[in-house]
């Protein structure tokens, strides 16, 4: 047959192409589900912290009714104590912004599992949540 190339050998380097752009595809999502669990620990954290803070409110009455007030002391105690029991994020910052409600921010450290060559320090994650005492 006149005029074929040899085409012998392009089905094996398409392959071996292949196959590394879907093991580098496959690890940069091993990478991103990590990073996407660590933000999800960051806000359970947070919100724990929060929920703890909310639950250091000192009980006043006020022209007989009872009035739950928190205080950033308090607030900064509860949070930083459960987080030490938990043992995954560092406090940033704790406090009550009107006396009902707890704010507390967190921060975490992520490092990839797999190309951490790409991002050798980590990536430092914060979370905020914010919880109201409330009085049944």
């Amino acid at each position: 047959m006149a005029g074929r190339s040899d085409d012998s050998g392009t089905a094996l380097l398409l392959t071996i192409g292949f196959a590394l752009m879907a093991l580098a595809l496959i690890l940069v999502c091993a990478d991103a589900t990590s990073l996407y669990l660590a933000h999800k620990r960051a806000d359970a954290a947070a919100d724990a912290a929060a929920l703890a803070g909310a639950d250091g409110f000192a009980l006043e009455v006020v022209n007989g009714f009872a009035i739950a007030r928190l205080t950033d002391a308090e607030v900064q105690r509860q949070a930083a104590t459960l987080l030490d029991e938990l043992g995954e994020a560092e406090l940033v910052s704790a406090s009550t912004p009107d006396g009902t409600s707890a704010r507390v921010t967190v921060r975490l450290r992520w490092r990839p599992p797999v190309l951490s060559l790409f991002v050798p320090d980590g990536v430092t994650i914060d979370a905020t949540a914010t919880t109201r005492t409330a009085l049944g």
